[in-house]
C-alpha cells in the first residue's frame, strides 16, 4: 500500500488526550498506535536535534482539533453537571436527603467483571460513585429505600458504561439503580429504554422535567452497611433550594404584608 492509497483512521477522544500530553510535555515519542494514527493524520510532526534525538510537536492541526475537543468537553461536561442538579432537586423536592460526588464501598460478585473468584462466598469489594445517591428522610432504618441514578448526557458514554457490569451490580448492591438519559443535538434520546437493561429504571431529561419511561424494579435492601453510614456522616448532603410562597415572606428584604380588612362592625 503506498501513501497515496492510505485513509487515515477516525480520530477520538483518546488522541486528542495525547495530543494535551504531548502538548504539556517535552514530546518525547511514546511509538504506539495512537500516536502513529496521530502521525499519519498530521495532528504531529518529527523533529530530530543536534544529536539525532527525536520529539514530537503539534502541528497547527493538531493544535485546533485539540482544543476544538476540549471545548466539546466542557460542554459536555457543563451540561452533566447541570443535569445531575437537576435530578438532585427532584429528589430533595420529593422529601429525600441527597447526596452527591460520594465514593462508597460496594459489594460485587466476582464475576461481574469476567474474574475469577477468591473469596468462598464469590463476592468482591469495589468503590462506586453514583453521580447522584439519595435516601429517604425517615428515622426508622428499614425505611431508608436508597437509590442510585447515573446520569448519561452522551450516547458514547452511556454505551461505554453499560459494557461495565461490574459497575452496575456495585450500584445495585446500594439500592434501586436509574439511568438518566439526556437528548442529543437534535432533540431526541440518547438511547431507547430497550437499550438498558431490565434491572434498572430510565428517566428522560426533557428541559427541565424528568420522564419516566421505567420504573426501577425494587431492590431487597432496604438498609445500609455501617461503611456506607460512616460514608454518609463524613459527606455534607445538598442543601434544598430556598421555600417560596409564604416563606418567603420570612426574608429580612422583604415587604410587609398588609394588615388585615378590620371586621364588620354589628349594629
Amino acid at each position: 500500500m503506498n501513501a497515496s492509497s492510505f485513509f487515515p483512521a477516525p480520530l477520538g477522544r483518546a488522541h486528542a488526550r495525547r495530543l494535551r500530553e504531548l502538548y504539556r510535555s517535552a514530546g518525547w515519542p511514546c511509538q504506539d498506535t495512537v500516536e502513529l494514527e496521530l502521525l499519519a493524520a498530521g495532528m504531529l510532526e518529527r523533529l530530530r536535534d543536534a544529536h539525532g534525538r527525536e520529539t514530537l510537536r503539534l502541528t497547527d492541526a493538531g493544535i485546533g482539533f485539540a482544543a476544538a475537543q476540549a471545548q466539546r468537553n466542557r460542554a459536555a461536561l457543563s451540561l452533566h453537571e447541570s443535569l445531575v442538579d437537576l435530578v438532585a432537586q427532584h429528589m430533595m423536592r420529593a422529601g429525600r436527603v441527597v447526596w452527591t460526588g460520594l465514593s462508597l464501598r460496594a459489594q460485587v460478585p466476582a464475576d461481574a467483571a469476567g474474574e475469577a473468584s477468591s473469596q468462598a462466598a464469590g463476592l468482591r469489594w469495589c468503590v462506586a460513585r453514583p453521580d447522584v445517591f439519595s435516601i429517604r428522610h425517615t428515622s426508622v432504618e428499614a425505611y431508608v429505600e436508597p437509590v442510585v441514578h447515573e446520569i448519561k448526557v452522551r450516547r458514547a458514554d452511556l454505551l461505554a458504561d453499560l459494557r461495565q457490569p461490574g459497575k452496575r451490580a456495585a450500584y445495585q448492591d446500594l439500592g434501586a439503580c436509574w439511568y438518566v438519559i439526556g437528548l442529543d443535538p437534535g432533540g431526541r434520546p440518547i438511547a431507547e429504554p430497550e437499550e438498558i437493561p431490565a434491572e434498572c429504571g430510565v428517566l428522560l431529561a426533557r428541559g427541565t422535567q424528568l420522564e419516566c419511561l421505567r420504573p426501577a424494579p425494587p431492590r431487597p435492601r432496604s438498609t445500609l452497611p455501617f461503611g456506607v453510614w460512616m460514608a454518609l456522616a463524613k459527606a455534607t448532603p445538598l442543601a434544598p433550594e430556598p421555600l417560596l410562597g409564604a416563606q418567603a415572606q420570612l426574608r429580612d428584604d422583604a415587604p410587609p404584608a398588609e394588615p388585615p380588612e378590620p371586621p364588620p362592625v354589628s349594629a
